[in-house]
């Protein structure tokens, strides 16, 4: 009988053409990709591959195949989701996050599950936003979480079904000393810093983009003094007044900053970051998908 994890990689031959993508696709080193596609010939009993220079392509008999895997890999699919929608939610679920979603809600959320669910088994794998969805799109995780902050909207991803989770506003981090700050819960005018230091992340698409957004409304345009992604060290960099930034309320709860720093609102606009769940369209209904979406919205 053929076995099924080399009929999947004949599959991903097919679809992505070179071993190498095969390799970084599903986990393996292209030689381990080569030597089950080299058993999966002595299984079928015939060539599925010829080599055209440095590279393999399938024979007429290696696509005749992929068309069968296709179709019993699909069977085995279905029959997986029928068995898993049976029942308590069961079996593993591998969740691709950042770190202070995972701190503040995914971490409450598997311990949870252990009580509630015994039989559900939660994987983390921490990967910034970029790195879930490629992870998603490869079927290495069940569940990519995401986010966008209202005032850099992007467009939803086509081919997976979103699950809203949270919605955070986002503050601003000044030293405790600092002349603006004033008393808790005072919000702050964006233009009374033009011309402090901002920190933002090294990513042009994220924080930066909301701050230059942010002060654009408040009439001016940033001085951007430090690229820093680990919000740790963004918010100890401002305690000791080497700048100014916009930091996600997440972050404080996952950090929890010291007396040298103050949170304030933003007054000029209203900031917020929305935080969703990515999952293939089939896996959505899954008891063990749903009951991890469910313990994640109500961890704290």
């Amino acid at each position: 009988m053929l076995d099924p994890v080399r009929l999947m990689l004949l599959r991903e031959l097919a679809d992505r053409e070179t071993m190498t993508a095969v390799a970084a696709a599903c986990g393996y080193t292209s030689s381990a990709v080569s030597q089950q596609l080299a058993a999966l010939e002595r299984e079928a009993g015939v060539r599925l591959l010829e080599r055209v220079g440095r590279r393999v392509r399938l024979t007429p008999e290696g696509w005749r195949l992929v068309a069968h895997a296709r179709v019993v890999l699909a069977a085995l699919d279905a029959a997986e989701r029928d068995l898993l929608a049976v029942g308590t939610p069961r079996g593993p679920v591998t969740l691709a996050c950042f770190s202070t979603f995972a701190t503040v809600r995914v971490v409450p959320a598997m311990a949870a599950a252990r009580e509630r669910h015994p039989e559900l088994r939660i994987s983390l794998v921490e990967s910034e936003p970029p790195e879930a969805l490629d992870a998603l799109r490869a079927r290495r995780c069940d569940l990519a979480v995401r986010y966008r902050y209202n005032l850099t909207p992007v467009p939803p991803e086509e081919g997976f079904a979103a699950h809203p989770l949270a919605v955070e506003p986002v503050l601003l981090a000044l030293p405790a000393d600092h002349p603006c700050t004033g008393p808790p819960g005072t919000a702050v005018d964006l233009n009374r810093l033009a011309d402090e230091p901002w920190i933002v992340g090294s990513r042009e698409e994220g924080s930066t983009t909301l701050l230059r957004r942010a002060c654009a409304v408040a009439g001016f345009a940033p001085r951007l003094g430090h690229a820093v992604d680990d919000y740790q060290l963004v918010l100890h960099l401002v305690g000791r007044g080497l700048g100014v930034a916009l930091v996600p309320e997440l972050a404080v709860l996952a950090h929890r900053p010291g007396p040298r720093l103050a949170l304030r609102p933003v007054a000029t606009v209203g900031l917020t970051r929305s935080v969703h769940a990515l999952t293939h369209p089939d896996h959505a209904a899954r008891p063990a998908v749903t009951a991890v979406l469910d313990l994640l919205r109500a961890a704290s």
